[in-house]
């Protein structure tokens, strides 16, 4: 199995509380941050999006809080800059769609299903003077909300794998994975991908560290005619899988 490694991304804490020194106050006695605090996650995160990457991003007080070096990472691994692509479930803070427009020239496609993030990524976009097309998906993941005809050099996602909606951090319908291991919603990109792509197109998706999730994945992937990569990669203390379908 690659791996993928990149030490250089990152940002000290002091470096971050210049940014926002609200964070001093979530420092221990040891100048540690606390990050099972929610507010220091953002936070912080949102310092490192801005040293790191020159992007303003907004979280949505529920969602998910995506940490931009793994979402960079993820991107690093399948992307070399000036494709058309199409990211299904961009999220309320779009920011791998805005990653993908800003730091890798792509043209950029992205949809979200649910209304508050679609707010929340639209106003990311346009703070971030980004190029995302950005479209509001009424639960169809691809079939009836793209064009048939139009053809992407990469669809991605870091799609929902849970198999029970989650409480407090995903909306009801972002958190269903369905299937036995939450893969329903990968596969589900997987199948209607197929026609979206270019030739030589390929569809990635951005996965936890969890076998069984990823071989139920890999296993449908390659039975629908794809060439499977995976890739895996450490951020901070977990691993990370960016498993790329190629079209054959």
């Amino acid at each position: 199995m690659p791996s993928w490694k990149d030490r250089r991304l990152g940002l000290p804490v002091r470096e971050a509380i210049k940014i926002f020194p609200e964070l001093e106050r979530y420092l221990d006695k040891k100048g540690r941050l606390d990050l099972s605090n929610r507010r220091a996650r953002i936070l912080y995160n949102k310092a490192i999006a801005k040293a790191v990457f020159g992007i303003e991003v907004e979280y949505h007080p529920r969602g998910l809080i995506t940490t931009p070096i793994s979402r960079f990472i993820f991107l690093k691994t399948f992307l070399r800059g000036g494709e058309k692509v199409l990211e299904v479930g961009t999220g309320h803070s779009a920011l791998m769609a805005i990653m993908a427009d800003k730091l890798f020239n792509c043209e950029v496609w992205a949809t979200e299903v649910d209304d508050e993030f679609f707010e929340y990524a639209r106003r990311n976009i346009e703070q971030n003077k980004s190029k995302v097309k950005l479209i509001k998906s009424n639960g169809e993941i691809i079939e009836g909300l793209i064009s048939k005809g139009e053809k992407f050099d990469v669809i991605f996602s870091a799609p929902p794998y849970y198999e029970k909606p989650t409480k407090g951090v995903l909306t009801e319908r972002e958190g269903v994975g369905g299937g036995k291991y939450g893969e329903a919603f990968s596969i589900k990109i997987l199948k209607e991908g197929w026609q979206y792509l270019e030739e030589n197109g390929k569809v990635a998706l951005f996965l936890p560290d969890k076998q069984s999730l990823l071989r139920s994945i890999i296993l449908e992937g390659e039975r629908i005619g794809y060439f499977v990569q995976d890739i895996r990669f450490k951020v901070g203390t977990r691993y990370r899988h960016s498993l790329i379908f190629f079209k054959r």
